[in-house]
């Protein structure tokens, strides 16, 4: 079953690059989509609120508005209980390339779905001139 994007998504042309690599290619169909349907940004021109590699922002679930801080990282780098999450993770797929305001959708493994709102980018390494990270 094809993943469903949603919205516009605005990835930098080293993450593009970066994510086309992980897993020898082997990647989730959904971050496969992702990367077929994307905007794609050098680094210096990619917006400040956008969701990057290493980005961290605050996120908030729409039905509690309990809110929480995420920083989205490659998979090697992954502490879900401290808050790094997987690009490779259904969440980390759903945040990856959005824009501060956007809702955010996923599936679960188990068929759940998933949201959460952009509350806001904390930290983004391009709007702080690193544009290797």
């Amino acid at each position: 079953m094809p993943a469903t994007i949603h919205g516009e998504r605005t990835l930098t042309e080293l993450d593009f690059v970066r994510l086309g690599k992980l897993a020898g290619g082997a990647i989730p169909p959904a971050l496969s989509d992702l990367l077929d349907v994307a905007d794609i940004l050098p680094s210096r021109d990619v917006p400040a609120d956008i969701v990057t590699m290493n980005s961290k922002v605050e996120i908030e679930d729409p039905a509690t508005r309990q809110t929480q801080k995420i920083t989205l990282c490659y998979p090697a780098d992954a502490q879900p209980g401290t808050g790094s999450v997987s690009v490779l993770s259904p969440v980390g797929i759903g945040l990856l390339g959005q824009r501060t305001g956007a809702l955010a959708r996923w599936r679960m493994p188990n068929g759940a779905e998933g949201e959460a709102r952009v509350v806001s980018v904390l930290f983004q390494p391009e709007a702080s001139g690193n544009y290797l990270a």
